[in-house]
């Protein structure tokens, strides 16, 4: 297939017909299309309308001159880049300089030579081609990289929806299997859901990451699921332990630590923590390991609150519901099984100061 090669087309611009005719007989005897302008206004019209590969412009003309025909080409997108030759009489070093300020690229002298003017031509029209291709080069890969930028977007919003949703997957098969874990209890659902909703509200009022913050929500509601372990009639008898049976309800700390170790999860991980430590006090007289102080891991002291609290709240076998004031009473001043030196202290001044966020929580996820 055969390709047809564009002609370059050049702008002359005098007021002057014979140099009209002079310069366009010789790009014309050399192969170049050209068009002619008799003043500015037709100049810029011209360049307008037929965008050509070079401007040759007559600086002396009346009315508006080519210093200012520069200026103005120069100032209008479609035209800024158009190679100009000025074309002068003028032989001084000022008349060059104003040429170039007007964003000339280049000077003739009259009377025009016709050797030096087609070095002129090529000359430019090599370097204009040059900057085309850049310029088209650069608009096809602006072009691509806002492409490939457009489906890498949807390419990561799908992966962000697929990862959401097996997140969402991922956590609901957790909750599911541990309301397994106290499945008699009829408060069972909501309780976890709270206990979950306290630890993130402690997270955030202490200022812990995002993150971090999220892990507590979804960590907390399998503090219990080494539960699934012990006998329900020992987990719904409304007397006191004896020492045996205490010592077996106990065991449920171990065993959900059990069932939860060995995950890459972090939520796991965290989860595993909080189910071995969420009943460990902090003066030490907690089980299943005696931990004090900051031996337990931030996350069971932060459980340690949170589940004491909803647990006073909550019917229980052994015990009534709670109202908000008498639970506030209990774990700031204590009672036959819970002391105020069961936890930490900075998160029980904490409590203190935030407990109406808890009975809040409590009210709106009762059921």
């Amino acid at each position: 297939m055969e390709t047809t090669l564009r002609v370059p087309r050049v702008l002359v611009v005098d007021d002057e017909e014979k140099n009209l005719k002079l310069i366009g007989i010789i790009l014309k005897n050399n192969g170049y299309a050209y068009t002619v302008a008799k003043n500015g206004a037709e100049a810029l019209d011209a360049a307008r309308q037929c965008c050509p590969d070079i401007v040759f412009l007559d600086v002396m003309m009346p009315g508006m001159d080519g210093y200012e025909v520069c200026s103005r080409l120069r100032a209008e997108a479609p035209t800024r880049n158009i190679p100009i030759v000025m074309i002068t009489a003028l032989d001084g070093k000022s008349a060059k300089l104003k040429g170039l300020e007007a964003g000339a690229n280049d000077f003739l002298t009259k009377p025009v030579d016709s050797a030096e003017l087609m070095v002129r031509v090529k000359n430019l029209l090599r370097i204009k081609e040059y900057e085309d291709f850049l310029m088209h080069h650069n608009e096809l890969l602006e072009a691509e990289v806002t492409k490939r930028t457009a489906q890498l977007s949807l390419a990561l919003q799908e992966l962000n929806r697929s990862q959401e949703e097996l997140k969402v997957g991922y956590l609901d098969t957790i909750f599911r299997l541990t309301i397994v874990a106290e499945h008699k209890d009829e408060e069972t659902a909501a309780h976890i859901r709270r206990v979950g909703h306290y630890c993130a509200y402690i997270g955030n009022e202490m200022g812990l990451p995002a993150d971090l913050v999220e892990s507590l929500q979804y960590a907390a509601p399998m503090h219990d699921i080494g539960k699934i372990g012990i006998p329900t009639d020992l987990l719904l008898k409304p007397t006191k332990f004896t020492a045996e049976e205490y010592a077996l309800m106990k065991t449920h700390t171990t065993i959900g630590a059990r069932i939860l170790q060995g995950s890459r999860s972090n939520l796991l991980q965290m989860a595993e923590r909080i189910a071995i430590t969420h009943h460990e006090q902090w003066d030490g007289t907690g089980y299943p390991r005696g931990l004090a102080g900051e031996e337990i891991p931030i996350e069971g002291r932060i459980m340690s609150i949170a589940d004491h609290y909803d647990s006073l709240r909550c019917k229980r076998p052994y015990k009534p519901a709670y109202d908000s004031i008498r639970t506030f009473k209990i774990m700031t001043e204590g009672n036959e099984r819970t002391k105020p030196q069961h936890f930490d202290p900075q998160l029980l001044e904490l409590f203190k100061d935030t407990h109406r966020a808890f009975n809040d929580i409590y009210m709106n996820h009762c059921d």
